[in-house]
């Protein structure tokens, strides 16, 4: 869709609330990715679990992540603030981060990665909804870009923090889940004290119930088919955590297959920004189809080149289709609600797209135990062609704007 007409700004024109919740995004992915770098090895290996196991919860914490999201989405536009909501999000992850090294069965393990998700449920919604809220509609793209890359950072600080402790504590996973505990408070700290919330617009509607009948026509056609494109798009990247066991089956060492999602994040965190850019300068659609071109051929590399080298190339293509889509699917959100409900857009956004992330990751999981590796990456290239198709199809529907509400 375009985006409007061509900004002139640089970097600093982003505004400061943007800034500090892409720092707290950071500091947080820091400490989860610190644990979830080292967790799928950590299963299998030590615990014992099978590769359907490790999908399994994957796929579960990412959807309850999701589904909570559309509780806390409506709630923050019912209430008319998010930053309080946001910031129980975080503080209940960083509450939960001790389990982990804690947990002394998969039992455990699975329950601790289910609440720290609630967490991130909690947050994810209201989160997104402020940086739309503090965004300029002309640096929307750009906005939503630059916090990504600044949570990214924090996805490969994380998993290089794992590495040398790995290293220095000669593979004790525990003491590593330990020292993810720190960065977690400091997330909880920032938003608490250093986030201000803009004043609700006084020309915004009261909004009664979000989660109504009518509220959800209110959120427009347009919406429904960014949710639609995306729900089939999210079939096509399941867990991360498969990007791992790939490495491993190459023949990656344990202390160094976190390198994997550093390589990943920082393709990602080096493209989120720029891509968010060129969205608010051309169509967003665009970029968006250039990234789900990019999963494609990451797929096939990773299906068909069993070595280290291919592993790497397709780690980068991965990255690179991440920065490509990921803020641009939400600035897309952003751009086709309705103000007053944006939070509901974002937690009906993430609820649909976190079921399509566990069955992907289910998926994921059987195909791998069944058919092998190749098996795996090569469905989720053709998830990626679905989707592509999908959006070429509705790329002028995406383009009618946000829709306007029934007065209410």
């Amino acid at each position: 869709m375009a985006a409007g007409t061509k900004p002139t700004y640089s970097i600093r024109d982003i505004p400061p609330g943007v800034w500090i919740l892409g720092f707290v995004s950071m500091l947080m992915d820091v400490s989860s990715e610190m644990i979830h770098a080292l967790l799928p090895i950590y299963l299998v290996s030590v615990l014992g679990a099978s590769m359907v196991t490790v999908g399994v919860i994957e796929g579960i914490a990412e959807a309850t992540a999701s589904i909570t999201k559309i509780f806390s989405g409506a709630l923050s536009d019912w209430l008319g603030k998010r930053k309080w909501l946001a910031a129980a999000g975080y503080g209940l992850a960083a509450f939960t981060k001790p389990v982990f090294p804690l947990a002394p069965t998969i039992d455990w393990l699975v329950a601790a990665r289910f609440v720290d998700r609630i967490g991130k449920g909690i947050r994810g919604a209201p989160r997104d909804a402020l940086v739309a809220d503090l965004s300029p509609p002309d640096l929307r793209g750009a906005s939503f870009g630059l916090r990504q890359s600044l949570d990214t950072i924090g996805a490969f600080m994380g998993p290089l923090l794992a590495i040398a402790l790995m290293w220095w504590t000669a593979d004790n996973f525990k003491a590593v889940f330990w020292f993810a505990v720190i960065p977690a408070f400091l997330a909880l700290a920032l938003i608490v004290f250093a986030v201000r919330e803009p004043d609700r617009p006084s020309e915004l509607r009261t909004v009664r119930n979000p989660v109504s009948l009518a509220e959800i026509k209110n959120l427009g056609p347009a919406f429904w088919w960014v949710v639609a494109v995306a729900s089939v798009f999210t079939l096509a990247r399941f867990s991360e955590a498969f990007l791992i066991l790939r490495a491993q089956s190459v023949g990656l060492p344990i202390t160094l297959v976190p390198i994997v999602l550093v390589a990943m994040n920082v393709v990602y965190a080096v493209a989120a920004y720029p891509a968010g850019v060129m969205s608010d300068r051309m169509s967003r659609t665009a970029v968006l189809a250039t990234g789900i071109l990019v999963l494609v051929a990451a797929d096939i590399v990773l299906a068909l080149l069993p070595s280290v080298g291919g592993v790497a190339l397709g780690v980068v293509l991965w990255g690179l289709h991440m920065g490509l889509t990921q803020g641009l699917l939400a600035a897309l959100v952003a751009d086709t609600a309705p103000a007053e409900l944006r939070g509901t857009a974002y937690g009906f956004f993430n609820l649909l797209a976190g079921l399509a992330m566990l069955a992907a990751s289910i998926i994921a999981g059987a195909l791998w135990d069944i058919t092998g590796p190749q098996g795996t990456f090569l469905a989720g290239a053709g998830f990626a062609l679905v989707a592509l198709a999908g959006l070429l199809m509705v790329h002028g529907k995406i383009g009618s704007g946000p829709a306007s509400p029934t007065p209410d």
